[in-house]
């Protein structure tokens, strides 16, 4: 928010946990998604504990299907604009994109 903010512009913050994306919204983010699809999956200790493996994520149903079970596997920041999506991390990329829509 702070970049966005920096950069004069307008940000929508979704609170993913308290809203978070059904399949058809993570389909539209995946169709957006400059980052490989599993990348949209967090590697934490929920995902080991899960016994989760890269064999899991593999596909974007996969993906869909999980997330939409496993909200918190939901990698973060991630950032949406009208035709692009990425993983936020490192941050820069973040300024990166928010940069272009300023222009």
């Amino acid at each position: 928010m702070r970049i966005a903010e920096e950069l004069g512009v307008e940000a929508n913050i979704v609170l993913y946990l308290k809203q978070p994306p059904d399949a058809a919204t993570l389909r539209a983010i995946l169709d957006k998604l400059e980052d490989p699809p599993t990348q949209l999956v967090r590697r934490d200790s929920t995902f080991a504990k899960l016994g989760l493996g890269e064999d899991d994520v593999q596909t974007r149903e996969q993906i869909v299907a999980l997330l939409v079970e496993r909200k918190a596997l939901l990698q973060r920041p991630l950032v949406v604009t009208p035709t692009k999506a990425i993983v936020g991390r490192p941050k820069e990329r973040v300024r990166d994109l928010l940069a272009a829509l300023g222009r």
